[in-house]
């Protein structure tokens, strides 16, 4: 039960002539006697909070960025009519800054004995699960002087996955695998390459392309064409360390290297490739294995929706022994890490051998921005030395990545915005001169 602000002025302007001419409780209850018994009339017309039956239904996953739909349904078993205030309680992340009152707050009547449904809007700002908080009703009497007010727990989630901004460049990259995989077929065997068919020899083309023996059956001088192989090994390895927690603009660096683990699954598993995914620090966080290609995008965008960078050092023998085991074989092994100096020098490259005696191995990693505007900096001495760090941090970069390529890798260090397509060109550029 709980008195209305309504309720609390009448009784003030009730109290105060009494206050001033005859000051005692007993004229102040005569001259509040109306107001009680109608606080008291309104209080037993109001419809009972406890009693009402409340479900859920809607959207169980969305994108992020996007909106999903979550509705209530109330029922009135009650014989009283019920006027409700109502909020719809979510975790804050649930919905952008600011806007969370007006879209969890809700007003509603339902006559005795009917439902109506409400519907909270969500728009999450991060990944993973949103659970259902508290549902709090305040119900009314039609005067609205007195309320009654309860709270009900009705479980709901909604998973909130990787919005995959970089989806707007497979298309292109699409197009790019399709030429690569027919009119521009190799003519010289590379170390992935299989053959495609024959045709007649032209001049300019390599001669040791001359299938001889299919020559001898024709007129003319054949050639062969190879074609990259398809059902290659891709392993994508996230490094979920602290490292993965830095944040370049408004997000973590984990959320960049999700988003391009996502592009190049996709292009992958077009390409006919079987595509693998491990998330790694300390621990397995995450593992999709063994899926046909349609599944492949799918699961990965579900398993990737809960990761969320862990604040420990990155094991990289742990995460070496563990990509061995997920790719026994020859394969493509993509690891989304830092190229910080000390991870890399202390982590990764003692093992690194280990890698790349079977496995072709990239590194992909997320450039800040901020560091390529700093070294622009000019004009005060302050910015003089922001340009001095900036160079700094940037030549210690680049010393790392010679050091990776000198074992064999290839490195793709990019901005946020550019990682995933400058990660698949590496791909479609591997392919390309059979290396896959």
């Amino acid at each position: 039960m709980a008195l209305t602000g309504r309720t609390a002025l009448l009784a003030a302007l009730g109290a105060l002539p009494v206050g001033i001419w005859a000051p005692s409780w007993t004229g102040i209850l005569a001259v509040n006697a109306p107001l009680v018994i109608a606080c008291a009339c309104d209080f037993a017309l109001a419809a009972p909070v406890r009693r009402l039956r409340l479900t859920r239904s809607g959207d169980t996953s969305v994108r992020l960025g996007d909106t999903a739909d979550v509705t209530l349904t109330i029922t009135n078993p009650s014989r009283r009519l019920l006027r409700a205030d109502i909020r719809d309680a979510w975790p804050p992340s649930s919905w952008q800054p600011g806007t969370e009152i007006a879209a969890s707050r809700h007003e509603t009547t339902v006559p005795a004995g009917e439902r109506r449904r409400i519907t909270t809007r969500l728009r999450p700002t991060r990944r993973g699960d949103r659970h259902a908080d508290r549902v709090t009703i305040r119900s009314y009497g039609p005067l609205r002087l007195f309320s009654r007010q309860g709270t009900h727990t009705i479980p709901w989630s909604v998973r909130v996955l990787p919005a995959f901004t970089s989806r707007k460049h497979l298309p292109s990259k699409l197009a790019r695998l399709r030429e690569l995989d027919g009119r521009t077929s190799v003519l010289t065997r590379g170390e992935g390459t299989e053959f495609d068919s024959l045709r007649e020899y032209v001049p300019g083309d390599d001669t040791r392309s001359i299938d001889w023996r299919a020559t001898a059956r024709h007129t003319t001088v054949a050639v062969r064409t190879w074609r990259p192989e398809r059902d290659r090994h891709v392993l994508l390895v996230l490094d979920t360390g602290r490292t993965s927690a830095g944040r370049v603009g408004d997000a973590p660096r984990l959320d960049a290297s999700v988003d391009a683990a996502l592009l190049l699954a996709a292009l992958a598993s077009r390409a006919g490739d079987r595509v693998d995914l491990l998330a790694y620090d300390r621990r397995v966080r995450g593992l999709v294995q063994g899926r046909t290609a349609g599944e492949t995008l799918p699961s990965m965008v579900n398993a990737l929706a809960s990761l969320e960078p862990e604040l420990v050092e990155t094991d990289a023998r742990g995460l070496t022994a563990t990509a061995l085991r997920t790719a026994p074989r020859s394969s493509l092994i993509v690891l989304l890490t830092t190229l910080d100096t000390a991870p890399v020098e202390e982590g990764l490259l003692p093992v690194l051998p280990q890698l790349t005696r079977r496995h072709t191995v990239v590194v992909a990693s997320v450039a800040d921005p901020h560091i390529a505007r700093m070294a622009a900096s000019r004009g005060t001495p302050e910015a003089v030395y922001e340009a001095a760090a900036a160079a700094q941090a940037q030549s210690e970069r680049s010393r790392t990545a010679e050091q990776l390529r000198r074992h064999g890798v290839t490195v793709v260090d990019a901005t946020p915005e550019e990682l995933a397509p400058a990660l698949a060109d590496a791909y479609l550029t591997l392919k390309a001169a059979g290396r896959l």
